[in-house]
């Protein structure tokens, strides 16, 4: 999900986008596919499952959120740390307090995703940008599980400024300021605005939401936009 001159999602080596099945594509996708996570992480299993034909939906972000909305109001950062394998993720005001395991890439370049069963559980790309270190770091995590709600099924709720928390392997947390959450149709994912390469530490946590179909699952993905503010 990125290294220090993080290229992007899918195929280590060539930029592009992130695929529709089979998970979000790794560094250097093709381009052309839009959608980050797989289908089986988007179909929403829970939803789904419940047979409710109005099922209680993820929150999504608010447009006064958005980068467009706050292209002038970045926010300052700091000094990247060295680069460290993080274990955790949390992020107080949704209350995620999860493990993450490492992804890797399938054999069609696209990114894995955690266990569905694990719905505790959140990913980082292991090839890429660790959590703090200069560059686009990324996390993923299922929005919903066969009984109900996953780690990120209120990423949605979060607004400017919320705080998200990485201890890292090396002792170190890596705290991150939230500048921006958007949502994105999965057919027009913007690759470069999400995965383009960052002279700072940035990190992007994503997971799926937009619109809902009983028959093709969540249409599209929210992203959160987040930079280094601190460390301890």
């Amino acid at each position: 999900m990125g290294t220090s001159g993080y290229a992007g999602p899918g195929r280590p080596g060539k930029r592009g986008g992130p695929r529709r099945h089979g998970g979000p594509a790794g560094p250097g996708g093709r381009a052309g596919r839009g959608g980050l996570l797989a289908l089986a992480a988007c179909v929403g299993i829970w939803l789904v499952g419940s047979g409710s034909s109005e099922p209680v939906r993820p929150p999504q972000p608010s447009p006064a959120d958005s980068l467009s909305a706050r292209a002038a109001d970045y926010g300052p950062g700091i000094a990247p740390l060295p680069g460290s394998p993080p274990t955790r993720i949390r992020i107080p005001s949704i209350r995620v307090d999860a493990p993450l395991t490492g992804l890797g890439l399938a054999p069609d370049g696209s990114l894995e995703v955690p266990p569905p069963a694990r719905r505790d559980l959140a990913g980082w790309y292991r090839d890429g940008t660790t959590p703090g270190a200069t560059g686009t770091a990324v996390i993923a995590g299922h929005v919903d599980h066969a009984t109900g709600p996953a780690v990120f099924y209120n990423l949605g709720a979060l607004r400017r400024g919320a705080a998200i928390e990485v201890p890292r392997a090396d002792g170190r947390t890596a705290v991150f300021t939230v500048h921006a959450i958007e949502v994105y149709d999965a057919d027009a994912f913007p690759d470069s605005r999400v995965y383009g390469p960052s002279p700072r530490a940035e990190l992007r946590v994503i997971t799926c939401g937009g619109g809902f179909s009983h028959r093709t699952g969540y249409r599209g993905n929210v992203v959160v936009f987040a930079h280094l503010t601190a460390t301890y």
